[in-house]
């Protein structure tokens, strides 16, 4: 069978998205060897995220001149002719999206929607964007066969905001790269210990610094608990300026380090040495560092509503309320202070996490797939 996906994210995005995509097509062609993946990428890629080792796996860009120059065209309208020439049996637009006029090709589809935040948070985003992402958005999801959603809460928001039937909708995992599910020998841990120049012991938190993420609680609660917090993630937007000015103004320089650019493996050793890691989101698609920490077997404390139970399992520690300094003290104190619970709360949720494993959502992909073509 031809599959084809639009490899927009795969080629060019280096973060959530594009690590979905990636681990998509991974998966698939280990798993599925006898099929065919044709990556759509609009445009040559500069950086090489995505390196084409498998001969199943096939990257397609736009060949004549018209469709080089207008690349975002060729990606949403004029990539179907290109489908046809391949005989792609069946497309996947793994962030939302499908070509206009899929439908009228007899290709089958299905879309993955991650997220409706957009409509959620709608103070987050610009009008515009929230317009356009809004008609992407409902023209795929009405316009594809199928639809898959990464949780039962995004599954919940596409059948509210966009209005599509529940039985259009299947719920399929993400899961987290290899990378993360390796256990680090203790010369590596010494060697990040040593070159982040890191504290005995420390909390970790991972993921952009933005107003929805909910880091400047995490920051507050530091002020009442003796250990060290260790934050990745990028630190550009006016949300980490603010952040940043409360650490300074309230004298917790020492207390707070920022890393950026760091390596995927150089994050999976820093989960595995961290005692806990905190991600006090108010809202998510999923939440993939959350999969992280429980294969590093680090305990978690997240949040309670949304999708947090779902990637987060029964032994995760689960905040009432995201925004409440003492409570996530409490929270945080109790697992410091006593390192049976700490133990037993990463072996538990090392358990659960296996429910995302490679084989668990290839199989749950193809038969995605097999449903639309039968």
């Amino acid at each position: 069978m031809n599959i084809g996906f639009d490899a927009k994210r795969i080629f060019h995005n280096k973060t959530g998205l594009g690590n979905y995509s990636r681990d998509i097509i991974r998966l698939l062609s280990t798993y599925y060897p006898l099929n065919h993946y044709f990556l759509y990428n609009p445009k040559v890629s500069k950086n090489v995220l995505f390196p084409i080792e498998k001969p199943n796996v096939i990257e397609k860009v736009p060949k004549s001149i018209l469709n080089k120059f207008f690349y975002n065209l060729w990606r949403q309208i004029n990539v179907v002719k290109d489908l046809k020439k391949d005989n792609v049996t069946l497309f996947h637009g793994l962030s939302g999206e499908i070509p206009i006029g899929l439908s009228q090709s007899r290709i089958k589809s299905v879309v993955t929607i991650h997220d409706l935040i957009f409509m959620r948070f709608p103070h987050y985003f610009a009008y515009l964007d929230r317009i356009i992402y809004f008609r992407k958005f409902k023209y795929a999801a009405k316009n594809a066969d199928l639809v898959i959603a990464i949780s039962e809460q995004t599954k919940q928001d596409i059948i509210h905001y966009l209005r599509i039937d529940a039985r259009k909708i299947r719920v399929v995992y993400q899961g987290c790269q290899d990378v993360f599910k390796k256990q680090y020998t203790a010369k590596q841990k010494e060697d990040i210990i040593t070159k982040f120049n890191l504290p005995e012991k420390f909390i970790l938190n991972v993921g952009t610094i933005e107003p929805r993420k909910n880091l400047l609680t995490l920051v507050k609660a530091m002020e009442h608990v003796e250990t060290h917090l260790l934050v990745v993630g990028s630190a550009k937007s006016s949300y980490a300026k603010e952040v940043k000015e409360y650490i300074i103004s309230n004298r917790l320089e020492n207390k707070i380090t920022f890393l950026k650019g760091i390596s995927n493996q150089e994050l999976a050793i820093l989960y595995q040495l961290a005692d806990i890691f905190v991600y006090p989101s108010l809202f998510e698609g999923f939440g993939i560092p959350i999969i992280e920490a429980l294969y590093s077997k680090t305990p978690v404390i997240t949040t309670q509503n949304g999708c947090f139970k779902e990637a987060g399992g029964p032994d995760s520690i689960y905040l009432k309320d995201p925004e409440d300094t003492m409570e996530l003290v409490d929270k945080i104190e109790k697992i410091l202070l006593k390192e049976d619970m700490r133990k037993e709360i990463a072996t538990e949720g090392f358990s659960f996490v296996q429910k995302f494993n490679d084989d668990v959502i290839a199989n749950k992909l193809m038969d995605v797939y097999q449903e639309i073509l039968s």
